[in-house]
């Protein structure tokens, strides 16, 4: 089974919500749509899920045009941010209520509810009421309810920002662990690199109703194809500086390197150079590392991990470093680029350079 966009948009009152979206997903995958709030992530869920009808373009599911089919003929379910279960109807009787509604005999519907409540483990909860529940077991309810259809595909839409860290982490290995095993398309709608990294099969990045790029999570991490897809999957954003490459030099601002080996075969030009904050060190680690003079703005401290921000008289940069640190505002501190890790972008934002790997000539 397989679900396709073909050249969906969707407009509203003039304004354009999807533009010229194209993307096919699998069964038996966990498939993750990145991107900002306002970024068209619900819209598109919308228009699979048949809740809205796209302006233009095609909605097919194993070949079939779904794009006129009502959202009651299609075998879908969506969760929501909020714990939406139905007040006076205990936990298995939430479940069941889609069961119910299709006139599911009762005794399958009593294995089905049975057996999803307690992959959810969720199965001595049956007989208590919503209010009894807290908010990670309201949200398993919610969960529960949707997966006991066995629907074609299984829609979230960011299902776990309300929670506290550890419920999402709990219920981010249970949610792979479910659909690995069952024959269903998962879409997954988030604002977070981190969840898309640890949940996904692939990620769809979107942008202003635009899809910038998809495919398998890890590919799309290491190897963005625009200077926008390379700031949008990753948190904090990857850090970028305006470059010139001349001759034999690597010149940035006022600043001159030896062209570092890996980007040897590159041609002279003007590009900007990436390099995600969690690579950026205050230790020079190899020979060829790009070193900077900077100036500490604020050090943030999270738990165990601190990030730091600098900048010179050019640009900014943003450390992401493991352990707690404490700085100055004012403090000077020499940063570290190692250049095998760094993403090289043309002049139009393409990529043309990524760690380990020449793309394309620019």
């Amino acid at each position: 089974m397989a679900l396709s966009l073909e050249h969906i948009e969707r407009t509203v009152s003039g304004e354009k919500h999807i533009i010229d979206a194209n993307l096919t997903l699998e069964s038996g995958t966990f498939n993750v749509l990145l991107g900002h709030t306002l970024s068209g992530k619900t819209s598109l869920m919308r228009l699979v899920a048949g809740l809205d009808a796209p302006s233009r373009g095609r909605v097919l599911l194993n070949g079939r045009d779904m794009t006129g089919v009502s959202v009651r003929q299609r075998n879908v379910s969506m969760v929501y941010q909020q714990f939406i279960n139905y007040p006076t109807l205990t936990v298995f009787d939430n479940i069941a209520s889609p069961l119910k509604l299709a006139k599911v005999p009762k005794q399958e519907i009593r294995r089905r509810v049975e057996e999803i409540a307690g992959m959810l483990r969720i199965e001595h909860l049956l007989g208590r009421y919503p209010q009894e529940l807290s908010g990670g077991q309201q949200q398993r309810t919610a969960m529960a309810r949707a997966l006991v259809k066995e629907a074609d595909l299984v829609l979230f839409d960011e299902p776990l920002v309300n929670l506290d860290y550890k419920l999402r982490e709990e219920l981010r290995l249970e949610m792979r662990k479910l659909f690995h095993a069952r024959n269903t398309i998962a879409v997954y709608a988030t604002t977070e690199p981190g969840e898309a990294l640890a949940l996904g099969d692939t990620t769809t990045l979107i942008h202003e109703g635009r899809i910038l790029q998809s495919g398998p999570s890890d590919h799309v991490y290491h190897h963005p194809e625009t200077v926008e897809a390379a700031s949008l999957f990753g948190e904090p954003p990857i850090n970028l500086m305006d470059v010139e490459l001349r001759n034999s030099e690597l010149i940035i601002d006022r600043s001159t390197f030896a062209i570092p080996p890996p980007l040897a075969q590159l041609k002279p030009g003007r590009y900007r150079l990436g390099v995600r904050p969690s690579h950026l060190g205050l230790n020079r680690k190899r020979e060829d590392d790009l070193s900077f003079r900077m100036v500490v703005g604020v050090a943030e401290i999270s738990g165990s991990e601190t990030f730091l921000h600098v900048s010179s008289d050019a640009f900014d940069l943003v450390l992401h470093l493991s352990g707690i640190h404490e700085f100055q505002v004012d403090d000077e501190v020499r940063v570290h680029a190692p250049s095998h890790k760094l993403f090289i972008f043309d002049k139009h934002g393409d990529l043309v350079h990524a760690p380990g790997q020449i793309q394309k000539q620019a």
